[in-house]
């Protein structure tokens, strides 16, 4: 009586598990319905997209590239409809590399004013900041 109670958990437990990882923008098609990579870069140019890479993730095609104002996209394909699965702009990720461009090529324009640090005595010009732990 032990044993199927014992498999019956283990087994809604590895489902329950499965349902949690299955993501939503994963492409669940057999690979003989896939249409071709020309097929998706000639999609991808109807909708004014310059194509850098395509290359399959999670199932789907992704492409990386730009779209018609020459923002950095990353775009996840349905292989088999060519359905728009995940449409992502690279450039709203807020790194450290985007804000570095920005303040380079606009020299200030960013809306960013400098802040010089307080004068309590724990930051000086040309040191790092001083901790005292008691």
């Amino acid at each position: 009586m032990k044993k199927p109670l014992l498999l019956m958990s283990a087994l809604a437990v590895v489902s329950v598990g499965t349902l949690v990882w299955a993501d939503d923008d994963d492409c669940f098609v057999p690979m003989s319905k896939w249409q071709t990579r020309e097929a998706v870069r000639s999609m991808a140019a109807e909708q004014g997209w310059s194509v850098r890479r395509v290359k399959i993730d999670d199932g789907c095609y992704e492409i990386k590239g730009h779209d018609q104002s020459g923002r950095e996209i990353e775009v996840k394909i349905n292989p088999e409809t060519l359905a728009i699965v995940d449409f992502e702009y690279e450039d709203d990720d807020d790194d450290d590399r985007r804000r570095k461009h920005l303040n380079q090529n606009h020299k200030g324009t960013t809306g960013v004013t400098p802040v010089n640090p307080p004068d309590n005595g724990l930051f000086t010009p040309g040191n790092p900041p001083v901790v005292i732990v008691e």
